[in-house]
């Protein structure tokens, strides 16, 4: 291949650290939006609500932003190492897109919440919640420091969530029992709590992708296991048989 294909290695990493930044960027807007959309449901607050929409246009728009620049980098010929990066983040991004989703249900939830008196004070909503977003946190953190170790100590914690949200669905579905006219209510809070569920899951997702990203190894039918190893002797000896080409920094 010749050099006017390919381009240069300088303006490749360029390119490639721009897709980073994209990617961060996106990270930290998804969790504004998380943030954001609890701020609505917790204080009652129906402007914080409406503004969700916007949100999530702006995650939809950079979703879109970072597919584009990976496929254009795919066409340059990367190394192997390259090719997990870009690959890598064009699933992460797939990933926070989806998370803004979720933000967006939760806010909408928020505004038919809102407009009754709280059925109960929150308990584990807000727990679920900061569950979910610290794990989130954590698989972004590991993505920029290159720590496959700490996005191991993500995947365990996304049965914390699980355990949260099938005891609050417990909980509700007694409360439609005790009294009908909650069911609304009931519903609406199921609906959050199971999107702060899949928020943890796509936390869990990401966090399975960096560790692909600097193992080389793929763990997504494996991640809650082998997160609970943490990076232990064994697991890294079994990394060393087949140590990936290292990543530009």
């Amino acid at each position: 291949m010749n050099a006017g294909t390919k381009g240069s290695p300088h303006h490749f990493d360029q390119e490639l650290s721009a897709l980073k930044e994209k990617l961060i960027t996106m990270g930290t807007l998804a969790e504004g939006a998380v943030r954001r959309s609890m701020k609505a449901l917790l204080d009652r607050d129906d402007i914080i609500a409406r503004r969700a929409k916007e949100d999530d246009e702006v995650l939809d728009e950079l979703e879109i932003e970072i597919d584009e620049v990976s496929i254009n980098l795919l066409t340059k010929a990367p190394l192997a190492s390259d090719l997990r990066l870009i690959t890598v983040a064009m699933k992460i991004s797939q990933n926070l897109e989806r998370v803004g989703d979720e933000a967006t249900t939760i806010a909408r939830r928020a505004l038919e919440l809102n407009s009754e008196p709280q059925l109960k004070p929150y308990v584990d909503i807000p727990r679920m919640a900061d569950i979910a977003l610290q794990m989130l946190k954590e698989a972004l953190d590991a993505f920029v420091t290159r720590d496959p170790v700490r996005a191991r100590a993500v995947i365990p914690r996304d049965k914390e969530v699980d355990a949260l949200n099938k005891q609050l669905h417990r909980e509700l579905v007694s409360y439609v029992i005790e009294s009908p006219p909650r069911i609304s209510r009931c519903l609406n809070l199921m609906v959050v709590s199971k999107s702060l569920e899949r928020i943890a899951d796509h936390a869990t997702n990401v966090a399975e992708e960096v560790v692909y990203l600097y193992e080389g190894r793929d763990i997504r039918h494996t991640g809650k296991k082998a997160g609970q190893a943490l990076g232990t002797g064994a697991a890294d000896a079994s990394v060393e048989q087949k140590t990936p080409p290292p990543l530009r920094p």
